[in-house]
């Protein structure tokens, strides 16, 4: 076969491949060039999902009618004017989107530049252009797009529903509208209002516009439940809002990255969106994020791909450390926090017609008489584990039991501790929940979740200075494992050392456990290892074992934290609470669930008919 040319109308079918795979996509271009337009406001109409018809209409500065037969020409753009591709500062500079729609539709295009007076209209049906002609005036530009896909029908058989393909294209003009928050922006979907958000005031600074139009597009409760982030490194700059690890979703659909204001999905940047969530996400659980990066042209490469949702950075790893540490940063400040659905959950969880309200009393006792709160503390920090020696426990079965206040009227706590942000320790309820009264309402703590996070922030600390002490065991503890499992577990002895733990082979099928860390206490030594075993052959030896250190942390902690079903003091209770409050990350446990939850007294009388 001899080679040939493909015709032009072939050829730009190819590219629109590429460049419009589904409504979205055209949506996408459309708006972005609006944008790059100059526009202050952009008005988005979609039917039957986008397949049937897309218009957008934008005030930006319109063109002429040479303009509009240069526009739908392919690589025809007004956007880099030094032919420097390392210089792109708009979100359009390929010059294919309008060529690429027009092959595969019926494409209008109608604009007045705004220092003329005539309109002008221009038709691509199926990559055949018609010549301009004169139109009603307008201020700016309106694009319709008919039949999407009908000079490729093929392709109308990969589209989704008529919902999701509407859903994709809200979801694209929302992101550009996060980006923009000092344009106006609207879509309507078959005459049903989606999205309508103002421009910003002129008054308002950059961060207040962008958390309104954060708030108004992702949503209130995103507003109620997010932390500001703001860093800068170098050239890079970062700045956006994140979710508390509490107010994670089941999918990672509202994780919004942006580059220099262009909507990315970058794997470097969502990497290291995961990377600031490490240690307070549960498995499973995405975070929310709005993050916007901003470096010079220069430093970034946005012609990766036609659809421009990739790029790469000159330094990645600058990058990365930034994003990385500002979240991490931005969780540890955000002092204590949880997510208010958690409330809201627990509160819908009371309703009167629930059949966890009927009476079902069970005993009550008064707790025995506590030490000193001090002392209580000192237990708590002491490294022989959680309460230590001084402390007097009831070891007795916990079924139900609500650990009160004693016979005199007294709580064992001062009444100013209600002025913590954890309150004063009011009950245990079953020998695992910490009842806690604050100044706005009251606080119910999972006492082992809580000892957790906070072993774990210790033993990293203590990672980082070199200093995690050790307790030698008198009688080597022997602990029997499958072959592989003490192969993986004696090769990387070494650096279980650096956290404490001194373990070796003993013969076949068994280790030797000389050493744990002192900040365990007294724990169970054979589960411990088990664990720490089984983690290994899951994560298998791709990496060194260095790189996982925080996950070997998180199992040690587990081992060692008070557990549920042990009664204690309230000088011991408040103790917890206050070492909770002095904890960076302490309103999650290493697993990611809640560790306290907070219920505000107006919503408790709400539930008695007092408000």
């Amino acid at each position: 076969m001899s080679i040939r040319c493909l015709p032009p109308t072939v050829v730009n079918r190819i590219a629109a491949g590429e460049v419009i795979e589904r409504p979205a996509a055209a949506v996408k271009e459309l708006v972005e060039n609006a944008i790059d337009a100059g526009a202050d406001r952009i008005d988005v109409a979609i039917r039957d999902g986008g397949r049937a018809a897309i218009s957008v209409t934008d005030s930006g500065c319109g063109m002429t009618a040479d303009d509009l037969v240069l526009a739908v020409e392919r690589h025809a753009t007004s956007k880099l004017p030094d032919d420097d591709l390392m210089a792109v500062t708009t979100l359009g500079f390929r010059g294919e989107a309008l060529p690429s729609i027009g092959a595969v539709s019926r494409l209008t295009l109608t604009s007045r530049a705004r220092a003329t007076a005539d309109a002008w209209s221009l038709t691509v049906d199926a990559g055949t252009v018609s010549p301009p002609r004169p139109a009603p005036p307008l201020a700016g530009t309106r694009v319709e797009v008919d039949d999407l896909f009908r000079a490729t029908p093929a392709r109308l058989k990969f589209l989704k529903s008529t919902r999701a393909e509407a859903d994709a294209v809200a979801d694209a003009v929302a992101r550009l509208a996060m980006a923009h928050p000092e344009i106006a922006f609207s879509l309507t979907a078959d005459g049903r209002s989606v999205l309508k958000v103002p421009a910003a005031g002129p008054l308002d600074t950059a961060e207040a516009a962008r958390a309104a139009r954060l708030a108004a597009v992702i949503g209130r409760d995103f507003a109620d439940n997010m932390v500001p982030v703001a860093a800068e490194r170098g050239p890079v700059r970062l700045a956006g809002c994140i979710g508390l690890p509490t107010f994670s979703k089941p999918t990672g659909r509202q994780q919004y990255l942006f580059v220099n204001g262009r909507p990315v999905r970058d794997k470097l940047l969502l990497g290291a969106l995961r990377a600031g969530y490490a240690d307070v996400l549960a498995q499973g659980r995405h975070p929310v994020a709005a993050l916007f990066i901003a470096l010079p042209s220069a430093e970034v490469d946005v012609n990766v791909h036609p659809a421009k949702a990739e790029v790469r950075f000159r330094d990645s790893g600058l990058v990365r450390g930034l994003v990385v540490g500002a979240l991490r940063h931005a969780l540890a400040a955000a002092g204590h926090r949880t997510s208010t659905s958690l409330g809201l959950a627990a509160l819908g969880s009371l309703r009167a017609e629930s059949p966890a309200l009927r009476p079902a009393w069970g005993g009550w006792r008064p707790s025995t008489p506590s030490p000193g709160l001090a002392d209580a503390m000192a237990a708590f920090q002491a490294p022989h584990g959680v309460a230590g020696d001084t402390a007097r426990l009831d070891t007795g079965p916990p079924q139900a039991r609500v650990h009160g206040p004693p016979e005199d009227g007294t709580d064992g706590a001062p009444a100013a501790l209600k002025d913590y942000p954890l309150g004063a320790a009011r009950a245990q309820l079953h020998g695992t929940y910490i009842v806690a009264q604050t100044a706005q309402g009251l606080v119910l703590v999972d006492q082992h979740a809580a000892h957790e996070r906070i072993v774990y922030e210790r033993m990293k600390a203590a990672l980082v200075d070199g200093a995690v002490k050790r307790q030698m065991l008198l009688i080597p503890a022997i602990v029997e494992l499958a072959d592989a499992a003490v192969e993986a577990l004696a090769e990387r002895a070494p650096e279980f050392a650096e956290l404490g733990l001194e373990v070796e082979a003993f013969g076949p099928g068994a280790v030797a456990v000389r050493a744990v860390p002192a900040l365990l206490g007294d724990t169970d030594i054979a589960g411990l290892v088990r664990d720490l075993a089984d983690d290994l052959v899951e994560l298998g030896a791709g990496e060194r074992l260095r790189d996982r250190l925080a996950k070997v942390c998180a199992t040690l902690a587990c081992h060692g934290s008070v557990r549920a079903g042990r009664l204690l003091s309230m000088a011991e209770m408040n103790a917890l609470l206050r070492q909770i409050e002095q904890t960076p990350s302490a309103d999650v446990c290493n697993h990611g669930r809640p560790t306290w939850i907070a219920l505000g007294l107006t919503d408790i009388e709400r539930l008695f008919g007092r408000s």
